[in-house]
Order: structure tokens, then C-alpha cells, then sequence
């Protein structure tokens, strides 16, 4: 089989995968409330059916790479496929909240295996000076599957059942473990290292409760007792896997790819672009539903024209890319997104839907700037042998960014409202309105503190460093620039 029908058919297999993930968490925010009633519980019991999938990432996702250079990352990629489907089945069936619950966290044993595993492999099949394209691919399931799934999962419970939100997998599921058997080649390092023990349980109990407690202190408040006992238990169990991380030739994370500049700003870059647009993913959905009185289906469906723009730009940019380099586009891309934030403080109660749909189409081309050159750049000079590791270490932080994130904007809004709403007669409607959406601009604002973290770490970018993801004549360029740069020294 030719390199360059291999590729591909490695990109449209992590698509479907990835797919398969992204639905199943967009999907079930829309059917909370239905599993609520279905099972009689009120939110409280409902977090576990979301927590034990997150926490279950959490464990999993750090040892990924070294699963997979041990057993083979088609292997492993085959076994995350398999248990994320026969887990959504899993899902589908139960008849208890406990049921359930267990099933996510079996999902969460796949999925933290899924993305790491099949983003490394895909790294791997591209070339470097090649790798835009492959950001172009994974632009598909970013951009289609948050849009989709909401719309599909509200659908799906008005006019199916709430099982199917998890059924839908499973033909998706299906597809994908077929790509993997006809098409893919295995991949086994000779020599992947004993298993880091101290260093896995120091990673998966860290990164738990570090999300546990940035997603507890969002959804209960930051004064509950168990917040900062899961918090400082996350500080002192970080610690001590950095320490030993650092300390042994074999760990199971490797931290010291963070000494390279480009991975190490990559991964830096990555926390500040998710916290920054995730303001906006989280809040629109929120104001729409609760001061614009929309349903989930259409405030999914106002999603779209985000969707459509990203996907477009992202194209164009894996074109351009090569001949651009990352450091532009990078700042581009946040500078955009910065005009989206200052966009959303002219929100009302009365703004037309269609500019609220313009400022999305801004935000989709804000993201679209910066998701395929920051992923191809950070990767430029990490080696195929360290790419399961880097691989691990990438969705490590896009997980906590995420969770991140989430808390800063969730925070924000609580205390913003209740701050606007103490001084109005919450018996007058339209003064209680005009005060929550006030409580939603300051929320807003969050994105800008995020993005001008991400401008100021843009600019320690150098196109240099990414120079292996670059076209030929361009790397000449910055050699050239760079051999001047020195005789001057």
C-alpha cells in the first residue's frame, strides 16, 4: 500500500473515532434533564453519569503512550474503539442510575486511550512538512461533531428515546474498529520501558482530582470542604509526579518534552486558546437558552454558522500554512478572537439572532486560525518514537484546560449575576433580566484575560522552531536568517 493512500485512510479512521467521542459528550449535555426524569434523580446524582467519565480520562489518558508503544498502537487503538462501543451499549441498556454510571466510566477507559493513541498515529503517518494536512483532517470532527451533537442528541430524545443518544455510537464504533483491521499497520517500539507504576497512579489520581476539584468547585461553590481537599490533594500529587517523572529514565509521562521550546509553548498555547474560546461555547448556548428563551435544539442550530466558518479557514490554512509559518497565524488567531470577546459586551436581550450569528462566523475563523498551526507546530521537532508520549502530554493539558476553563467562566457568572441582581427588585422582570445579562458580559470577559495570556505566549513563537512543518524553500529562508542572526553575534 502507497504512503500516500495510508495517510489518509489513518486520518479517516481517527476521524471516525474522534467522532465517536466528541458526539457522545455533546450529545448527552442535551439529555440530562430527560436521564433525570427517567431515573428520578435530581442533578446531584446526574454529575456521577458525567464526573466518572471525566475522572476516568483522567486515569487513562496519561498512560496511553506507553500502552501503546507495549502492545502496538493499532492494538490499543482497536481496544479503545471496542470498549467505547460495547460501553455506549452498555449505556443504552441500563435500567439504574449505577448502571449507568459504570458505563461511563468503562466509555472513559476507551476514550482516554482513543485521541492520544490515534492522534500520535496520525502524526506519525504524515510527514512533518506534511502535517497542516493532517490538522485539516482533524478540523472535521472538531468543527461538526460540538455542532451535531446537539442538535442530533435533541432530536434524538424528542423523537426516539434517550438510549439512542448512546446507541448512535455504535454503528460509528463499528466503522471505525473496520478501518483499523483492513487498513491500518501495527506500530511496536522495540524497547518501550518497564511500566512506570508510581508514576501511573501519580498521574491518574493527580489529574483526578485536579479536575474533580476545578468541576466541583464550579458546580457546588468554592467554599465546599471537599473542593480544596481534592484540590490540594491534586498540588501535592502533581508534585510528587514531577518529581518522579523527572527522576526515572522510564517514566510513563514524560515531562522533560516539555524542555523542548516549541512543544513546551505548544502545550502552553493550547491551555490559553481552550479557556479562551471556551467562554464563548459555554455561554452563547447558556444565554440563548436562559435570557432568549430557546430551545437546546436551536440554540445547537445557532451554533452552526461557527462551525461552517472554522471548518473553511481551517482548509485554507492548512494550504497556506507551509509558506506562512506559525507564528502569524497563531497571532492572527487570537487577535480575531479578542474582537469576538469585545463583540459579546454588546449582546442585549433584543440582539438580532443573525448578529449573534456573524459574531460565531468571527469566532469559528478565530479558531480556524489557530487550531491546525498550533498542533502542527508544536509537534514539528518531536521525534516518531516520542510522538505516543508527546501525544499523552498534549491531551493532558487540553483536558485540564478544558476543566480549567469551565470553572473560571462558571465562576465568573455566578458571582457576576449575583452581584448584578443584589441591587434590582427581582419582582420587576425586565430589571432581573437586564442585571443577569449583565452577570453574562463579566462572564464574558474571562475569554479576554485567556486570550491576552495566548498573544504574550504567541510571541515567544519562532517560525525556526517549526521549521521541519514548513515548505522546503521557506526552511531556507529561516536558515538563512538564522546563519545571518549568528555571524552577527
Amino acid at each position: 500500500m502507497r504512503r500516500l493512500e495510508y495517510k489518509w485512510l489513518v486520518g479517516i479512521t481517527f476521524v471516525l473515532g474522534l467522532i465517536m467521542q466528541i458526539l457522545d459528550v455533546t450529545i448527552l449535555n442535551v439529555a440530562l434533564a430527560t436521564l433525570g426524569r427517567e431515573f428520578g434523580v435530581g442533578p446531584g446524582g446526574l454529575q456521577w453519569v458525567l464526573t466518572g467519565y471525566m475522572l476516568s480520562l483522567a486515569v487513562f489518558i496519561p498512560s496511553s503512550g506507553w500502552i501503546a508503544d507495549r502492545f502496538g498502537s493499532k492494538r490499543t487503538f482497536q481496544a479503545a474503539v471496542v470498549i467505547f462501543t460495547a460501553a455506549s451499549v452498555l449505556c443504552g441498556i441500563s435500567t439504574e442510575l449505577w448502571m449507568l454510571i459504570g458505563a461511563r466510566i468503562l466509555q472513559g477507559v476507551g476514550g482516554g486511550m482513543l485521541v492520544p493513541v490515534g492522534q500520535a498515529m496520525l502524526f506519525r503517518a504524515f510527514p512533518a512538512h506534511e502535517r497542516a494536512k493532517a490538522g485539516a483532517v482533524l478540523a472535521i470532527p472538531v468543527t461538526i461533531a460540538p455542532t451535531l451533537g446537539p442538535v442530533l442528541g435533541g432530536a434524538l430524545v424528542e423523537y426516539a428515546s434517550w438510549r439512542w443518544i448512546f446507541f448512535i455510537n455504535v454503528p460509528v464504533g463499528v466503522l471505525a474498529l473496520l478501518f483499523t483491521v483492513l487498513f491500518l499497520k501495527e506500530e511496536v517500539r522495540e524497547r518501550p520501558g518497564r511500566f512506570d507504576l508510581p508514576g501511573f497512579l501519580l498521574a491518574g489520581s493527580g489529574l483526578a482530582a485536579l479536575l474533580f476539584g476545578l468541576d466541583h468547585g464550579a458546580q457546588q461553590g468554592w467554599s465546599d470542604p471537599v473542593v480544596w481537599t481534592a484540590l490540594g490533594s491534586s498540588v501535592v500529587l502533581i508534585l510528587g509526579l514531577v518529581w518522579r517523572e523527572l527522576s526515572t529514565s522510564e517514566p510513563i509521562l514524560d515531562l522533560r518534552l516539555l524542555g523542548e521550546r516549541m512543544f513546551g509553548t505548544g502545550n502552553a498555547l493550547l491551555l490559553a486558546q481552550t479557556a479562551a474560546m471556551f467562554g464563548v461555547l459555554f455561554l452563547v448556548p447558556l444565554y440563548l437558552q436562559n435570557l432568549r428563551g430557546a430551545s437546546p435544539l436551536e440554540a445547537g442550530l445557532a451554533l452552526m454558522p461557527q462551525a461552517l466558518s472554522m471548518l473553511v479557514v481551517t482548509q485554507v490554512v492548512s494550504r497556506v500554512y507551509g509558506r506562512i509559518g506559525p507564528k502569524r497565524l497563531i497571532l492572527a488567531g487570537f487577535g480575531v478572537q479578542l474582537l469576538v470577546v469585545g463583540g459579546m459586551q454588546l449582546l442585549g436581550l433584543d440582539t438580532p439572532i443573525w448578529a449573534l450569528a456573524g459574531l460565531l462566523v468571527v469566532q469559528g475563523v478565530a479558531m480556524g486560525l489557530l487550531m491546525t498551526p498550533l498542533q502542527t507546530a508544536t509537534f514539528a521537532r518531536t521525534a516518531p518514537e516520542s510522538m505516543g508520549h508527546a501525544s499523552s502530554m498534549f491531551n493532558v493539558s487540553r483536558q485540564v484546560a478544558t476543566a480549567l476553563g469551565t470553572a473560571v467562566v462558571a465562576t465568573l457568572l455566578v458571582a457576576a449575576t449575583e452581584l448584578a441582581t443584589s441591587t434590582v427588585d427581582p419582582s420587576v422582570p425586565a430589571e432581573l433580566a437586564r442585571a443577569q445579562l449583565a452577570g453574562y458580559h463579566g462572564a464574558f470577559l474571562a475569554g479576554a484575560v485567556f486570550t491576552v495570556l495566548g498573544i504574550l505566549l504567541a510571541l515567544r513563537v519562532r517560525d525556526a522552531d517549526a521549521a521541519p512543518t514548513l515548505d522546503p524553500e521557506w526552511r531556507e529562508t529561516l536558515a538563512g536568517e538564522r546563519a545571518r542572526e549568528r555571524t552577527v553575534r
